[in-house]
């Protein structure tokens, strides 16, 4: 009799856990709207409303796991899942990107005015004429990245979390090890932004 007490306590939490989860994406797709910088504010838009239709197929797929209705068919709905959760994670990563070419740009801006500034004294420069143009811009990225790292955890992340989808839909095909290592790298990375809210990338 507690056992069963037990089931149904569990199943009502997961159930309000999904729905839990439905009503943040409506939320942050409401947030999303308000940001003032143009392109973070239509990739994130895109990916919380991505993230929402995610999350109501996961709820029917849930209804359909534990029995409450049998009219579901459950490879397209699973179908529907994971291409929506590509696309929320797809949206992400580009406005990951776009934030990693504005830090980028800042960096090489700062760096520029202080060899200006100390006339040309030795030292890094963004740009060597005797330097590979590929060397120096990994090490832009490089120094950029070091700089922002709640962009460089929130990227990861996402990278990592996409392979599941990429796996899954056929578009890329890899290693059920990597995919595995790819999941518990993007855990500890969740994990992290957890233990210390401050390395959350922050919307502008």
């Amino acid at each position: 009799m507690k056992l069963k007490s037990l089931e149904s306590s569990v199943s009502t939490g997961r159930k309000w856990f999904r729905l839990g989860n439905v009503v943040h994406a409506i939320q942050a797709t409401e947030q999303s709207i308000q940001v003032t910088d143009l392109v973070p504010r239509l990739c994130l838009t895109l990916a919380n409303l991505n993230r929402v239709v995610y999350y109501i197929c996961d709820t029917v797929l849930w209804v359909k796991s534990v029995g409450l209705t049998s009219g579901v068919n459950r490879e397209k709905w699973q179908m529907w899942a994971t291409r929506h959760y590509y696309y929320f994670l797809l949206m992400s990563l580009v406005r990951d990107l776009y934030e990693i070419l504005l830090q980028m740009e800042r960096v090489a801006s700062d760096r520029a005015k202080r060899e200006r500034s100390s006339q040309g004294s030795p030292g890094y420069s963004v740009v060597h004429e005797d330097t590979d143009w590929l060397q120096s811009f990994l090490r832009l990225l490089f120094h950029s990245l070091r700089q922002h790292p709640p962009l460089l955890l929130d990227t990861v992340k996402n990278f990592c979390d996409i392979l599941i989808p990429l796996n899954q839909l056929g578009i890329y095909k890899s290693n059920l090890g990597v995919v595995g290592l790819g999941g518990l790298v993007s855990s500890v990375a969740g994990l992290i932004t957890v233990m210390y809210p401050q390395l959350k990338l922050k919307t502008r």
